[in-house]
């Protein structure tokens, strides 16, 4: 690899690193705030507006999506898979906020569509660019981890509120833990791993 093509690589993976630490932050809130609201799940008019859970949901959904678009260019290696993840992001959150559903039901699909698609784009990424990373383990973490979520809620189809809130908050907290610390450890002055020759 020329200097030219790796002092390239070091600025699209700065930029890609300050991107994931704000994703994760990002996620952290959203866990926080789905432990925090439990009690304000839905809103107390049955023909009101959406549950609060299912917004929060969707709102969160959308702006990962953003990020992971925003993180995807530049051009970088395993740019095209973060796209996919940021478009699933985007489409899920549409589809939640377009559901008339207040039921856990109607949640636990779009959580467990986002969840499982995501996991295995994010483990898929974590293969392909451990590389040109540094902290490939917790990329592979958070794809583990979304894709486990996926099965609980397979396995737990009629999950109540309260427990898919907890469920979700728990598993989020975790994925922006994971996901700030790749980013920390990607982040401006740090440069991606050194490469040989026909990488």
């Amino acid at each position: 690899m020329t200097e030219t093509s790796s002092n390239r690589l070091t600025l699209l993976f700065r930029g890609w690193g300050w991107a994931v630490i704000l994703r994760g932050l990002i996620t952290v809130a959203f866990g926080v705030l789905a432990f925090a609201w439990p009690s304000l799940t839905f809103s107390p008019h049955p023909g009101g507006p959406i549950p609060r859970l299912v917004f929060l949901f969707g709102l969160y959904a959308i702006l990962h999506g953003i990020l992971s678009i925003a993180a995807a260019m530049g051009g970088r290696p395993g740019s095209s898979l973060l796209a996919t993840e940021g478009i699933v992001g985007i489409f899920t959150g549409i589809m939640t906020f377009q559901t008339r559903s207040a039921s856990a039901k109607a949640l636990v699909f779009f959580v467990w569509l986002w969840a499982i698609a995501t996991g295995i784009l994010r483990i898929i990424e974590a293969i392909r660019m451990r590389k040109y990373i540094r902290g490939d383990v917790w990329l592979m973490l958070s794809g583990v981890a979304a894709v486990f979520l996926g099965w609980m809620l397979l396995l737990r189809r009629q999950i109540g509120v309260l427990s898919l809130a907890f469920m979700i908050a728990v598993f989020a907290l975790l994925w922006g833990i994971f996901e700030v610390i790749l980013g920390w450890e990607n982040r401006v002055g740090r440069h991606h791993r050194p490469m040989v020759n026909g990488d």
